[in-house]
């Protein structure tokens, strides 16, 4: 996720999440945040005590100074989420000091990036896991609407209410009812470097997408590949497309296009794609080519960046939690060795901000469930959270002191900074099939769209196909 530098995207008629983190945050206006709900839950009165508490102390906020947490020897809760590797082994730290406060013994299931089809799955089957962490706002809307989801306690909602900000306790909120927490969001608006990479080539941190380019091409000539691009995994390229189209195209037409209220045909798609496929299509500037993104994953996309001598790509596009990735399973010292700035500004555009998150939300109507939601809403878990590096927590009350380095601090402290300024991921917050299945929808158009991205007018035409049958209109 990157800092706050200067003036950032503007996100509203005048003034936001996904994934990301994911913080250049774009300002998001009273209609956006309508689009995820009226209504947000919690107080700012002091938290309810359960029949057999135990209690902690403060975990960088004085909020948390008393968290009452009930007693649940005996207990089992499965907790499902979309993370694997580092984020899954941070998040464990989370559940093992909440089993030691409570007694409860959690489990951990992976759900896969078809995160609906998975827990639609189990739920039809009457298995459903007690919590689980929605990668996507479109399908915490569409479950609730299912009557899947169960409403947070008055617990967990006080803690909602002292520990974050209006606009995320409305995202986390469906048609008047408070449902979930984001507990864990990202700034997707960043661009990771070798530092040595760029100091041989002798490249500088470019502001604007000509000045990437040029800057693309100057590492490609000093004998390294330029742009590691994880296409295996169709979400990354959603986000390249949202941060180009959100500032060159403005918050106004991102917002339209993220109801569906304009169609993928638009021609101010037809730009985004045309600048996208700048790069997708020069197979200098691409490591392996498309053919060789086609077959990278994500955490290959990084790892690769940071390996090797040289390595088999200079830079990297994703959220701030490519830190976590590059901590775990690289020797560069992020910072130091892998560096960040703000995705580049579009022609007469703004720096974009474009931020993503998960949500956690009751499955089963259970105390052990929203005992969980509580936790995770306190600062007592985000702080055992941030310490573990590549997570970004949206409440207000975590101490920065908890973030591992300056890097993150800075991140953490444009997000908190930036209050209900934010706008969230476009492909989150459309239904599933659209924006958030694996070989389906957009995925799987941009996929396509990066395999020949001489084709934009092709694109458009799936993109819309499949958003209408999606969106049903």
């Amino acid at each position: 996720m990157h800092r706050l530098k200067g003036k950032t995207q503007i996100a509203a008629s005048g003034s936001e999440t996904r994934r990301t983190t994911r913080i250049a945050l774009a300002v998001v206006s009273a209609s956006a945040l309508a689009l995820t709900a009226a209504g947000c839950g919690g107080s700012d009165d002091g938290d309810k005590k359960s029949d057999t508490p135990t209690t902690s102390a403060s975990a960088g906020g004085s909020s948390n100074a008393a968290l009452q947490l009930p007693d649940l020897h005996g207990q089992k809760l499965e907790v499902a989420a979309v993370w694997t590797g580092p984020e899954q082994e941070n998040f464990q730290k989370v559940l093992n000091e909440f089993d030691k406060r409570t007694g409860a013994k959690t489990t951990f299931v992976p759900t896969g990036d078809s995160q609906s089809t998975f827990l639609g799955t189990k739920i039809q089957g009457g298995a459903p896991p007690d919590v689980a962490f929605l990668a996507q706002n479109g399908v915490m809307h569409q479950f609730a609407d299912k009557g899947w989801l169960k409403p947070l306690g008055p617990e967990a909602q006080a803690q909602l209410g002292k520990n974050f900000s209006p606009g995320w306790q409305k995202l986390g909120a469906w048609k008047g009812k408070q449902y979930g927490v984001y507990a864990k969001v990202s700034n997707k608006s960043m661009i990771w470097y070798n530092a040595s990479a760029f100091s041989n080539a002798g490249a500088t941190e470019p502001k604007t997408w000509d000045d990437f380019l040029k800057t693309a091409e100057t590492v490609f000539e000093s004998g390294t590949p330029p742009v590691s691009i994880g296409g295996a995994d169709g979400w990354t390229l959603t986000d390249w497309f949202e941060n180009i189209y959100l500032s060159q195209a403005g918050p106004e037409k991102y917002d339209q296009l993220a109801a569906h209220t304009i169609k993928w045909t638009d021609p101010s798609v037809k730009a985004a794609l045309t600048t996208l496929g700048q790069l997708f299509g020069n197979k200098d500037l691409v490591a392996g080519g498309a053919k060789g993104a086609l077959a990278t994953d994500f955490p290959k996309s990084v790892t690769q960046t940071f390996t090797g001598n040289p390595p088999a790509a200079a830079m990297v596009y994703e959220a701030d939690f490519v830190s976590a990735f590059i901590s775990a399973n690289t020797k560069a010292k992020v910072g130091t060795d892998a560096k960040e700035f703000a995705f580049p500004a579009v022609g007469t555009g703004k720096a974009p901000v474009v931020s993503g998150g998960d949500v956690g939300v009751a499955l089963k109507d259970s105390p052990g469930a929203q005992a969980l939601l509580t936790f995770i809403a306190s600062t007592d878990a985000a702080k055992i959270w941030a310490q573990g590096g590549g997570y970004l927590s949206p409440n207000k009350s975590l101490d920065l002191a908890a973030y591992p380095d300056d890097v993150q601090r800075n991140i953490a402290k444009s997000l908190i900074a930036a209050g209900d300024d934010f706008r969230f991921d476009m492909s989150d917050q459309a239904p599933a099939a659209f924006g958030g299945t694996k070989g389906e929808g957009e995925w799987k158009d941009l996929q396509d769209f990066l395999a020949k991205p001489s084709d934009v007018a092709g694109a458009q035409a799936k993109l819309e196909s499949d958003a209408a049958k999606a969106y049903g209109s």
